[in-house]
């Protein structure tokens, strides 16, 4: 089974950038689809951004379109979320997941087909 953990949150100040990393052991990292997720306190996991197995196709959510970027490097089993132009409604506690069944997708997958997850990390956009 695939084990994700996450790194690179923190503080950053309205309109700066952060890069999220997610290493990835175990199982066949460079088969899944992978995806990140964000929660807030009190709200329902949102999808933010979702890659297929080679990177050839990636979804955003419309709310992050333009400013966010997700990519891997199959290579040392690592994915990765850029974000830039943070605002502060990107405040949110960021988790990265695998969807084991999937290599390649069209559309956004359900949360529900998401069956590996790591254990999330802080970002905190100031205004």
């Amino acid at each position: 089974q695939v084990q994700l953990v996450e790194s690179g949150g923190g503080l950053a100040q309205a309109g700066g950038s952060l890069r999220l990393s997610c290493a990835a052991s175990g199982g066949t990292f460079r088969q899944y689809v992978m995806g990140w997720f964000r929660q807030g306190p009190g709200k329902e996991r949102e999808f933010v951004a979702a890659i297929t197995w080679d990177g050839g196709r990636t979804l955003y959510a419309e709310s992050v379109k333009g400013r966010f970027t997700i990519s891997r490097d199959n290579g040392v089993n690592m994915l990765y979320l850029q974000m830039n132009n943070l605002k502060p409604e990107d405040t949110n506690v960021y988790s990265c997941a695998a969807a084991t069944r999937w290599s390649v997708i069209v559309n956004i997958l359900p949360t529900s087909e998401y069956d590996r997850w790591g254990q999330g990390t802080q970002v905190t956009v100031s205004s």
